[in-house]
């Protein structure tokens, strides 16, 4: 990717803040194309971008793929569950298999921490980290951002509080670093059995009383409570849990008045958010998945787009 140092989107810790800043500027351009009476622009035509996910998703995968046709790449969705590697295939011989292809960028989501790194390593392409184990989820950090950004107009200094399970979440470690770019205050907040244990290496404040947590916040993004953690030594329960670190009307006041909230989906109603704030005026959750859309655009443009022109911002049709 030109002005890029790696080919491939692997993680946060491999931008720079200006990289970061041209892809949300470039995301800016392709935020106007999916607001057109006519979707779709030539960029990507003849490139071919494969989805191999690994995990379920809806929002990640929906959002690659309608990227890439909007584009007007030719896109092929891997169903995992179908394929050889219910067979027992392994993931080297799945590279070798999509090498012989010739695809020009892969997106995988896989639950094992670091398998993006090693498909990079054995195949010749741009490879863009869908989400891997606990690892990264670096477009989720980056669509947060460009949400933030359009809302708060900077990500400069802005106080960050991400709420819920800090320890086990790649969403988390990944707006940790980029937003640290920005010199910005992030906090984690949670059940101490919930935090991580070396959490000086990401840079972030640790609390474990949500009140102290959100005074002062610019941003509070919560995060999705997997209920298969909450029982036995974690959590006692899901009500004990929404009890003391659910984001509703009473603990959002404690945030600033215009914080906003922010929520990478799918979400638990009634655990770690109520309704009445995650469809409230301070929720930007349906402008994520637009900005969604919009980023991982520019991201297939600059790793596949060899220099074509991207859309002005503004432009019209």
């Amino acid at each position: 990717m030109p002005g890029f140092a790696n080919r491939s989107l692997l993680d946060i810790e491999g931008l720079t803040r200006a990289d970061v800043e041209r892809i949300l500027d470039t995301a800016e351009a392709f935020l106007q194309v999916s607001r057109r009476p006519v979707r779709k622009v030539p960029t990507l035509r003849g490139k071919t971008i494969i989805n191999l996910f690994y995990e379920a998703s809806t929002r990640t995968r929906t959002s690659f793929e309608l990227a890439g046709k909007r584009l007007s790449a030719d896109v092929i969705n891997m169903n995992v569950s179908a394929s050889s590697v219910k067979k027992g295939e392994t993931l080297q011989d799945t590279c070798r298999t999509l090498q012989a292809m010739h695809p020009d960028v892969i997106v995988i989501r896989h639950g094992a921490s670091g398998a993006p790194n090693y498909v990079a390593s054995k195949i010749d392409c741009s490879v863009i980290n869908a989400g891997d184990g606990m690892h990264a989820h670096p477009t989720q950090a980056l669509l947060d951002a460009f949400t933030i950004r359009r809302d708060k107009g900077t990500l400069d200094n802005l106080v960050v509080t991400i709420v819920g399970d800090i320890a086990h979440s790649r969403v988390a470690r990944s707006n940790a670093h980029l937003l640290k770019l920005f010199d910005c205050e992030v906090r984690v907040v949670g059940p101490r059995t919930l935090l991580p244990a070396a959490a000086d290496s990401l840079g972030v404040r640790v609390f474990d009383d949500l009140k102290t947590a959100l005074d002062g916040a610019d941003v509070v993004m919560v995060l999705r409570i997997q209920s298969e953690r909450l029982e036995g030594a974690l959590l006692p329960s899901m009500r004990e849990y929404a009890r003391t670190f659910g984001i509703g009307p009473r603990t959002i006041a404690y945030a600033k008045p215009d914080a906003i909230v922010m929520h990478p989906g799918p979400m638990n109603r009634g655990v770690e958010i109520e309704s009445l704030v995650a469809d409230g005026e301070r929720s930007v959750v349906l402008e994520q998945v637009e900005a969604g859309l919009a980023v991982r655009m520019a991201l297939l443009y600059l790793f596949a787009g060899e220099g074509a022109e991207p859309p002005a911002v503004g432009e019209a049709d």
